[in-house]
């Protein structure tokens, strides 16, 4: 068995309810038993290189940490401020990564696209993708990205979506991949891609309402008193992988 603890979008920016929020998620990590954590993306809120040090302190746990960028995150800061969690070649954007961790692979897909929200992938980093996935590896493979690829039916985010995405499918369809997985829209999601399953992570920072929800008591976008939330993602060999989602107290 196989166990990810699937983090998403904590945007810390130094104060102590980012912090707070944040430490809930990886106390209840640290008490559990994981092979992996990832963390998909807006993990700085400003993108300034404190935020991502004091990120690389809540971070340190014993097991391997994985992170990508999300549309809060510049590629520079990033670098240079979690450089002992991320390999990936060059100095700036994009920030694209595969990484093997025991049993598993992780290509961590950078979708951002600088100065903007919304979520893009070049034809060079689709080529990339696509080589990547065409090298043999005998276990599972799991795509993680910022940016899903769906349409939330939000007014605000699905301005901030993941643009030309049958470009990503062409990619994706027919490769051995176990399941996509993502944050962005501050929502724990389950749906399909490509033919493969799309597994989002809730949000830690705040949780974002949906059309056919009780709004927020001040009508805002992201409700913010919502308890954060996690992913776990069980992998087990000749099983189908299952996915449960806690929101610790």
């Amino acid at each position: 068995m196989y166990v990810i603890a699937h983090l998403s979008d904590p945007h810390l920016d130094g104060s102590e309810e980012a912090r707070s929020r944040l430490r809930k998620i990886t106390s209840y990590v640290r008490a559990s038993s994981v092979d992996v954590v990832l963390v998909t993306g807006d993990l700085a809120d400003h993108g300034l290189e404190t935020e991502y040090a004091e990120l690389a302190g809540e971070l340190s746990l014993d097991v391997p940490v994985l992170v990508l960028p999300g549309n809060h995150d510049l590629s520079s800061p990033l670098r240079a401020g979690l450089k002992s969690f991320v390999d990936s070649p060059g100095d700036g954007h994009p920030v694209h990564q595969v990484r093997d961790v025991g049993a598993a692979r992780f290509v961590l897909v950078d979708s951002t696209v600088p100065e903007h929200n919304h979520g893009l992938l070049s034809d060079e980093s689709l080529a990339w993708l696509d080589g990547v996935l065409r090298e043999p590896f005998d276990g599972p493979v799991f795509v993680a990205m910022h940016h899903p690829p769906l349409a939330l039916h939000h007014p605000v985010m699905d301005q901030w979506m993941l643009e030309e995405q049958d470009a990503l499918a062409g990619v994706l369809t027919g490769k051995p991949v176990t399941a996509i997985l993502t944050g962005h829209v501050h929502n724990a999601i389950v749906t399909s891609f490509a033919g493969h399953p799309v597994l989002g992570a809730p949000g830690i920072r705040s949780t974002i309402p949906l059309p056919f929800e009780p709004p927020t008591d001040d009508g805002a976008v992201v409700d913010p008193s919502a308890h954060p939330g996690l992913a776990f993602h069980i992998h087990t060999p000749g099983e189908p992988m299952q996915t449960i989602y806690r929101y610790p107290r």
